[in-house]
């Protein structure tokens, strides 16, 4: 538009008449206003559509920026009951080992007392085996002194029966 009323002006210059150029000029400044208007609204209209547009992305954003933090909070009252969780059984392990620790002390303890039982038991009996061996040695020992006693009484009961005989022989003789 505004090519077309600088034509005008220039076409009419070149005619020299006053009134023709005025007119052109006249025509040429309204041309250029009515230009500049739509000009200035496209741009309002494309500011308008862009603020709308940016509005529009700022309620996305918003309504996303909202579904976020909803899914956060799921996430972290998720996440606190899983840690509470994990705690209840970390203390509850804490306690089992803490009672199986205990246990084991215990256990060492009576393991230790047994031990020491089975020391004593095996001294007793080192002691009660010495006694026995020195009771299987005496009892051989009396056995062979049995013998011999046993053999001394055969031998005296022998003589004392030859002796009788011979008394015995002595008194019929002399009767």
């Amino acid at each position: 538009m505004i090519l077309s009323a600088a034509l005008a002006v220039v076409g009419t210059a070149v005619t020299g008449s006053w009134l023709l150029v005025t007119l052109a000029a006249v025509s040429a400044v309204v041309l250029g206003a009515t230009a500049t208007k739509i000009t200035h609204s496209e741009l309002m209209a494309s500011r308008k559509e862009a603020a709308r547009d940016r509005a529009d992305q700022a309620r996305s954003y918003a309504d996303l920026t909202e579904v976020r933090t909803t899914e956060n909070v799921e996430f972290a009252a998720d996440m606190t009951g899983k840690i509470a969780k994990r705690d209840a059984t970390i203390s509850r392990l804490e306690k089992r080992l803490g009672d199986a620790a205990s246990e084991l002390a215990d256990a060492r303890e009576e393991l230790s007392a047994a031990h020491d039982q089975a020391a004593e038991a095996q001294r007793v009996a080192e002691r009660l085996g010495e006694r026995l061996a020195d009771a299987e040695e005496r009892a051989g020992q009396a056995v062979v002194r049995v013998a011999e006693l046993e053999a001394e009484l055969d031998v005296l009961q022998s003589e004392w029966q030859l002796l009788d005989a011979r008394s015995r022989d002595g008194v019929r003789k002399a009767v």
